[in-house]
C-alpha cells in the first residue's frame, strides 16, 4: 500500500513511528503493510516511489521541514505532491480550517479525483462539506476514512456506526473538546476562567486559534461528523446553533455544583443540532473530567450506552489512522 501524508506535525510524526514500531505485527496480523512514498509540510516536500525512511523524515522535520530529507523540495505544495505521485491512500493531517477548509479540501477532493482512498483527520473539509465528499467518494470508487477526527483514539465513531448495527439509534450526546472540559473541570475546582485557560495553555491543550475551543467551533465540527455518521443526516457547520463557554462564571459553577452537577460543553443531536454548555448530573456517566472526551448514544432498544475516551493525543490519532488503513487494505483486498 503506497501512502502519502499532507501534513506532517506531532500526528504525522506519531504515525510514521507508529508504522515502523508495529510493521511486524501490522503484516502478520492485517497483511497490512504501507509504503510512505510522499509527504509534505508547510515548507515543502519530498517523494519517492521506493518509499521513505522514517527516522530520516523525523530528523528533517527537526530541522525545519521534510523538505531536508535527501532529494526534498523546498516550497512543494500538498497539491503537487498529490497531482504527482502515484499512491493509493492520501492520509490528510493538516490543520482544521472552518472558514474554507483549505487545503485540506483540495488535497481530499484531487486525491479521491485520482482514485485514491482518503483518511483524514482534518475535520475541516469533513465539517463543511460532509455530504458532498462522501458523494465524491462513492462516484470514484474510494473509500473516505476519518476515525480520527472525532475522539482521538477513541473508537467513537466506529462503535456507534457499527456496534450499534441493527439498532435505530434516536439521539446522542457529547463531550466531545477536551479542552473546554479541562477547563470547565479546573473552573469545578476553585480556579477561575482565566487562570483555568492560562492552565490548559500551558500545557498545550488550547488551539493557536483559540475561539476554536472557546466558542465551541471544534465540538461542533465533530457533531457535524457524528450526525452524517451515525444518523445519516446531511448537514455541514451552519445547521449547527454553538455557545461556547466563554461566558461562564464562578457563580454558574456553584450553582451548578450545589445541584450536584457540572456545567460542562455538550454537543447534542436530538430534535435539534447545537453545541452549548449544560448541567450533567455528577452520577451521569457523561460526566467525565480532565481532557477526556464521551458521548452517550440513545437507542431504541438497547438504551443509552456511553463510551469514553482520550480526544487527542499524536500516537492516540495514529492509532485511529493505522484502524482506517486496516480498513481501506480489507475493502481494496474485496475488490
Amino acid at each position: 500500500m503506497r501512502v502519502i501524508l499532507c501534513g506532517f506535525g506531532v500526528v504525522g510524526q506519531s504515525l510514521v513511528k507508529l508504522l515502523e514500531s508495529r510493521a511486524d505485527n501490522l503484516y502478520s496480523a492485517f497483511g497490512l503493510k504501507p509504503r510512505i512514498v510522499g509527504v509534505v509540510d508547510s515548507g515543502g516536500g519530498v517523494a519517492d516511489t521506493a518509499g521513505l525512511d522514517s527516522s530520516a523524515l523525523v530528523s528533517a522535520k527537526k530541522r525545519g521541514s521534510v523538505s531536508a530529507y535527501a532529494g526534498g523540495r523546498p516550497g512543494m505544495a500538498g497539491a503537487e505532491l498529490v497531482e504527482d505521485t502515484e499512491a493509493d491512500v492520501l492520509i490528510e493531517t493538516t490543520s482544521s480550517n472552518y472558514k474554507d477548509a483549505e487545503p485540506g479540501m483540495s488535497h481530499i477532493t484531487a486525491a479521491m479525483r485520482r482514485k485514491m482512498h482518503v483518511v483524514s483527520v482534518n475535520k475541516g473539509p469533513l465539517a463543511l462539506a460532509f455530504p458532498s465528499l462522501m458523494e465524491l467518494a462513492k462516484y470514484n470508487s474510494v473509500s473516505l476514512r476519518f476515525s480520527g477526527t472525532v475522539g482521538g483514539g477513541t473508537p467513537i465513531l466506529d462503535y456507534a456506526k457499527n456496534s450499534l448495527r441493527g439498532e435505530r439509534i434516536e439521539s446522542f450526546r457529547g463531550i466531545l473538546n477536551g479542552t473546554t472540559n479541562y477547563i470547565l473541570t479546573n473552573m469545578a475546582g476553585g480556579m477561575s476562567f482565566d487562570a483555568a485557560l492560562g492552565d490548559a495553555r500551558s500545557r498545550g491543550y488550547v488551539e493557536a486559534d483559540e475561539s476554536l475551543d472557546l466558542d465551541g467551533l471544534d465540538a461542533a465540527a465533530k457533531l457535524v461528523i457524528l450526525a452524517n455518521w451515525i444518523m445519516g443526516m446531511k448537514v455541514t457547520m451552519p445547521d449547527i446553533k454553538c455557545t461556547g463557554i466563554r461566558d461562564i462564571s464562578e457563580s454558574d459553577i456553584k450553582r451548578a455544583a450545589s445541584k450536584k452537577s457540572a456545567i460542562k460543553l455538550v454537543a447534542v443531536c436530538d430534535d435539534d443540532l447545537y453545541v452549548a454548555p449544560q448541567d450533567v448530573r455528577v452520577d451521569d456517566p457523561l460526566c467525565v473530567n480532565g481532557t477526556l472526551n464521551g458521548v452517550s448514544v440513545v437507542s431504541e432498544h438497547s438504551g443509552t450506552q456511553t463510551i469514553i475516551g482520550r480526544g487527542a493525543g499524536g500516537t492516540e490519532t495514529a492509532s485511529s489512522i493505522i484502524r482506517d488503513l486496516i480498513d481501506i487494505r480489507r475493502d481494496m483486498m474485496r475488490q
